[in-house]
């Protein structure tokens, strides 16, 4: 059984609904919080998998997820180092995709000062609450396979605009298979940056990336907010499919393989 550690700090709000969604994916979840990491009562390492979920951690004070990315550079750089370079899986959604990124986890584990990618406001300028098509975009990430299912889910998020330094090293990140996940129309032909099929303007549509190794992901939406069919924003006219779920179940698989 895959024991996942849910990482939680003051202002995290989605780490019940990873729980549910890895249970129903076969793991055995914990909810941890930050300090009892530091204070030593649970250990980075006795697991095999780590979520970082979604939310507003420590208020998105100073800019979205950028506290709790110090809290992972300063305190617990050499586990986090040490647990990616394993192989063991990781996932960030939304508030937690955004602290891997400034942490310097993604797009390839530094642990120093993101300079290279970051997560930043949406082109709009303000919130986006709406339901969004994604599609898989690589043969390298333990969490998807080209040829899954398209995945239908709902974003929440000020700041979800992914941006490169470097325009140029989108090429670098689609040769080496980092683009993991992209913004689609519903029959998953590309969104070609149009609103509100890519809802906050990201380079490339991209909804979510993975490093080199393909274990570790980071996506904006929140496919653990459709994993149950009643979830479906139309289920009650019939409509029904293409849940977060896999995304799960493939991450504990993986988990499992290892």
């Amino acid at each position: 059984m895959t024991n996942a550690l849910i990482l939680h700090a003051n202002g995290t709000n989605r780490d019940h609904d990873v729980a549910k969604a890895l249970t129903l994916a076969g793991a055995t979840p914990e909810i941890v919080h930050l300090n009892q990491l530091r204070n030593g009562d649970r250990k980075l390492g006795d697991y095999q998998m780590l979520v970082v979920p979604g939310g507003f951690s420590y208020g998105d004070s100073l800019g979205a997820g950028r506290l709790i990315a110090l809290d992972l550079q300063t305190y617990f750089a050499d586990e986090v180092q040490a647990f990616v370079e394993s192989g063991k899986p990781v996932i960030g959604i939304c508030n937690g995709f955004q602290a891997l990124v400034k942490a310097g986890v993604l797009p390839d584990t530094t642990l120093k000062v993101n300079t290279r990618a970051t997560l930043t406001f949406n082109e709009r300028q303000h919130f986006e609450c709406r339901w969004v098509t994604l599609k898989a975009a690589s043969d390298n990430c333990a969490w998807i396979k080209q040829g899954d299912d398209l995945i239908f889910c709902p974003i929440a998020h000020g700041e979800g605009r992914f941006l490169l330094s470097d325009p140029a090293d989108l090429a670098a990140l689609q040769a080496n298979q980092q683009v993991a996940l992209t913004y689609t129309h519903a029959d998953g032909t590309v969104a070609n940056g149009e609103y509100p099929i890519n809802p906050n303007g990201s380079i490339g549509d991209i909804a979510g990336i993975c490093n080199k190794a393909g274990n570790v992901l980071g996506l904006m939406p929140h496919p653990e907010n459709h994993i149950l069919p009643f979830q479906h924003p139309r289920w009650t006219r019939g409509e029904q499919g293409q849940s977060g779920l896999k995304l799960f179940e493939n991450g504990v698989r993986y988990a499992e393989s290892l």
